[in-house]
């Protein structure tokens, strides 16, 4: 499968720059009791397929349920979230990633929040050169 679930620890590592190569971290922000995230899912993993020849962009799933204020911590509210991180290994240890939040869709789908084509052109648009 394209797409790895992660823990806190490997989300800690992404956000504080302790990855080996400068890589786009797409990460799916999901919850188990989320009718949206489930839906979604499929969705995710077809997206993560399409890059599947680009290894400087790889795809993750965490579940929030796991640290509840990771919302809080990277400024976003509620669930299904996309985020975009850029490690750079090569930046001062005291720096965090680059990371963006999806904007909240103008027009939600019903059935899985984002639409495909927005999720691409977000992950396009932020994604290291």
């Amino acid at each position: 499968m394209s797409v790895n679930r992660i823990s806190s620890e490997g989300l800690e590592l992404i956000l504080s720059n302790k990855v080996m190569a400068p890589v786009t971290c797409v990460i799916k922000f999901y919850s188990n009791g989320c009718h949206l995230c489930h839906a979604l899912q499929d969705y995710y993993v077809d997206i993560a397929d399409k890059y599947a020849l680009d290894q400087n962009v790889v795809f993750y799933a965490y579940n929030v349920d796991d640290d509840p204020s990771i919302e809080k911590k990277l400024g976003f509210d509620g669930v299904p979230t996309i985020v975009v991180a850029s490690p750079n290994p090569e930046a001062p240890p005291r720096l965090r990633a680059k990371y963006k939040v999806m904007p909240e869709p103008e027009n939600p789908h019903d059935k899985t929040w984002y639409r495909v084509r927005e999720i691409i052109e977000f992950i396009e648009r932020n994604k290291i050169k």
